[in-house]
């Protein structure tokens, strides 16, 4: 709280005043009198000389089927709060029926509850698998690409959801198994690859094949092994991508066998089981094997 000292004389050791920055401060004794560290600037920056810099709202979602541009009737908040001790009685019922058909026609068309509900399942997977705000825009809009192109009739929308988040962490560079997908989301398997053929074929998506180096830091993390590993391990699967010896293999199980091999390398470096680094890729202990023996077989 700020107050104004008209003598400008300190209470305590009646020393002279002053102000520095946001406080008032005794010269003499250091008693801090005041301060004031409210900003008193505007709430939004611009960096455009064309843009007015005044309060504009929250930006704009592409994870919402309104882009974020609706509003809400809101509700009072505590006993003594203005709409409770001014709104009462007929009012308050009034009121209530009309955020109750509001909320309803902000949706207006099946379509839109189609978006609804399938952007809801995109922000939930989004949020278990760790991923950027980016990507779920990215996952919103090629859900919406794909209701565009009348992809949904005979399919499911959870699938289409989970094969959106999947589309785009293979675009992105940001490698997730459908297995790790379908395990966090409400489609299965079976429908997760029939809505991603669909939106691959339909939509002509920009995936090529995976790179098996993209799983090697998060395998690593999880298995909790240093970065000299990953690195060696790198250097066998960087020859082993050189030789042609992988094609049709999985790469995440490829990755996880490359750990392995590279763990038991040195003896100052922790070593794993076939067990643990087939538990991480979700693949079998005979993949691990295979790879491994490919890797002594060069």
């Amino acid at each position: 709280m700020v107050r104004k000292y008209a003598a400008r004389i300190c209470p305590e050791c009646d020393g002279r005043l002053r102000t520095d920055g946001t406080e008032t401060i005794c010269e003499d004794c250091g008693l801090v009198l005041a301060e004031d560290a409210i900003d008193r600037g505007p709430e939004w920056r611009s960096f455009d000389d064309d843009t007015d810099p005044r309060r504009t709202g929250a930006p704009l979602t592409r994870s919402r089927h309104d882009r974020g541009l609706s509003t809400k009737i809101g509700y009072g908040s505590g006993s003594d709060s203005t709409y409770s001790s001014r709104v009462t009685g007929r009012k308050r019922r009034q009121i209530a029926r009309l955020r109750r058909e509001h909320n309803r026609a902000q949706i207006s068309s099946k379509a839109e509850r189609n978006q609804v509900y399938g952007f809801t399942e995109i922000r939930r997977v989004n949020a278990l698998l760790s991923l950027p705000e980016s990507a779920r825009e990215q996952a919103c809009a090629l859900f919406k690409s794909a209701q565009s192109e009348g992809l949904f009739q005979g399919r499911s929308l959870e699938g289409f959801a989970a094969a959106a988040i999947y589309a785009t962490c293979r675009t992105r560079s940001n490698p997730r198994t459908i297995d790790e997908i379908t395990a966090v989301a409400r489609a299965s398997t079976d429908e997760l690859t029939t809505a991603y053929d669909a939106l691959n074929r339909e939509l002509g998506l920009p995936t090529g094949p995976i790179d098996p180096t993209q799983y090697l830091p998060r395998y690593a993390s999880k298995l909790g092994l240093d970065t000299a590993v990953e690195r060696r391990a790198r250097e066998h699967l960087t020859a082993l991508l050189q030789d042609g010896v992988i094609g049709g293999r999985n790469p995440s199980g490829v990755a996880a066998a490359c750990l392995y091999k590279a763990a038991g390398e040195r003896d100052a470096w922790p070593t794993i089981t076939q067990a643990d680094a087939a538990e991480v890729a979700n693949v079998a202990p005979v993949t691990i094997r295979s790879t491994v023996t490919t890797i002594k077989e060069r």
